[in-house]
């Protein structure tokens, strides 16, 4: 793999300034839904996830505008997709509705700022049959077999971090049970030294943080400077699998016939896609589920009542809970979605979060219901050429901690609202209060 000071794209710069970053200078408090013009709704703005608001913005926005347009500065021109519909059939038609020129609301560009983008790119920023190739290249690490494999040590795992957890006072979920199990599944997936495993989280982390004071990053400048390290640990990885070969991600990428001459910048767009699949959504559901189950005690009673309603509870955990909350499309051609002239490069985001509450397909969509009958037409997985190919693993991950958790615990409490990531993309927590009492 080639030096990497040279092969920097010009938008890892300190002064790079992205549409989540102007919108969160915008501040908090956006107004209710209600209180606003529907010109006025902007669901991208980071701040409605991060206070728990976004609900009726789009409640209004799937019965009076579902196709909806939104311009800033930095981005330009972009609709969000509300409907489950819609978003189904936007996610389904990769001709017409591309990844190539990214997955998150981007920047108004130029075309020398988009070649440079498409060398930090992964195989869910692209389109057949480059898609098809690279995707082929890793998907071994998900097929039933090695699932078969990984889940005598996922549980034991798993009861290892149960077993350990303090009974009669409050600590953190998300980061002694969501984060831990997460990530040494991902450090095994990656072959990665255990020691080291909390990097995989804080690269995770600041893949699509905004930088703010305070924040998981403050500035544009320490974003960069962590990537740079994930590149420069993951190039001694490389030589290392070059050589030494096994059945991981890494080796999978070294020798794979579609990516193993691939350039240093582009195979970091592929890792963070890996790291954030594994990391970021996974551990958002684990959380969710313990938080939905306490906002639903009912289903919580229902589910400690009888555990073999476990496998039903895991696809309404992910449903409800939406661990990405949109995914962006780019339109390849003049098109209308529901009458809308949407122009050839405008952004489509498809919000997921939204679909998977739209009422002309889930009831009373917004409650948990753990034998909701058509749970699994949720869409937190995506749809078409992209969906999640990590999405069984997710859901054996999801149903052996709930397995666990009934075998151990008489409950799970949570002792206050939990803190929840400031973006608009990544839909999760960063600190949930527990306590939990043991049978």
């Amino acid at each position: 793999m080639s030096d990497t000071t040279d092969e920097q794209p010009g938008f890892l710069s300190a002064d790079f300034r992205t549409p989540e970053m102007e919108m969160a200078e915008i501040g908090a408090g956006v107004p209710d839904a209600a209180d606003l013009s529907l010109e006025g709704i902007n669901p991208a703005n980071p701040h409605l996830f991060k206070e728990d608001r976004w609900y009726d913005h789009f409640a209004r926005l799937r019965a009076e505008d579902p196709v909806h347009f939104n311009e800033i500065e930095t981005a330009g021109r972009y609709w969000s997709i509300t409907k489950h519909e819609d978003v189904r059939a936007v996610d389904g038609d990769w001709k017409t509705f591309s990844s190539a020129r990214g997955i998150t609301l981007g920047l108004r560009r130029s075309p020398e700022a988009d070649e440079q983008m498409r060398r930090l790119t992964s195989f869910i920023s692209m389109d057949p049959p480059a898609h098809t190739e690279q995707r082929k290249t890793v998907r071994g690490v998900s097929a039933p077999s090695n699932l078969r494999n990984l889940e005598p040590l996922m549980r034991e795992r798993t009861v290892n971090v149960l077993e350990s957890l303090p009974e009669g006072e409050a600590f953190d979920w998300v980061e002694t049970v969501s984060i831990e199990l997460t990530t040494l599944l991902l450090a095994t997936l990656f072959d990665f030294p255990l020691d080291d495993r909390r990097k995989l989280t804080r690269w995770s982390d600041i893949v699509f943080a905004v930088p703010e004071p305070g924040g998981v990053v403050e500035t544009q400048q320490q974003k960069i400077d962590e990537l740079m390290e994930c590149v420069a640990y993951f190039e001694r990885l490389w030589e290392e699998r070059r050589e030494n070969p096994g059945f991981d991600l890494v080796s999978m990428l070294v020798h794979g016939e579609a990516t193993k001459d691939m350039p240093t910048m582009a195979h970091l767009g592929n890792l963070l896609l890996l790291i954030v699949g594994g990391n970021d959504t996974t551990r958002n559901t684990m959380s969710g589920s313990v938080y939905g189950l306490n906002t639903f005690p009912d289903q919580y009673d229902k589910l400690i009542a009888d555990p073999g309603l476990v496998p039903k509870m895991v696809p309404e955990i992910i449903r409800w809970q939406t661990p990405l909350s949109y995914m962006r499309r780019t339109a390849t051609q003049d098109c209308e979605i529901r009458d809308k002239q949407i122009r050839k490069g405008d952004q489509i985001l498809m919000w997921y979060v939204s679909a998977n509450r739209d009422e002309d397909v889930f009831e009373n969509a917004d409650v948990i219901d753990i034998e909701r009958h058509n749970a699994d037409r949720h869409l937190s997985f995506g749809y078409g050429i992209h969906f999640c190919m990590g999405s069984r693993l997710a859901e054996l991950q999801l149903r052996v901690l709930w397995e666990e958790i009934l075998q151990r615990f008489e409950r799970i409490e949570i002792q206050g609202e939990p803190e929840r990531t400031f973006s608009s993309f990544v839909h999760g927590y960063t600190r949930l209060p527990v306590t939990v009492t043991r049978r």
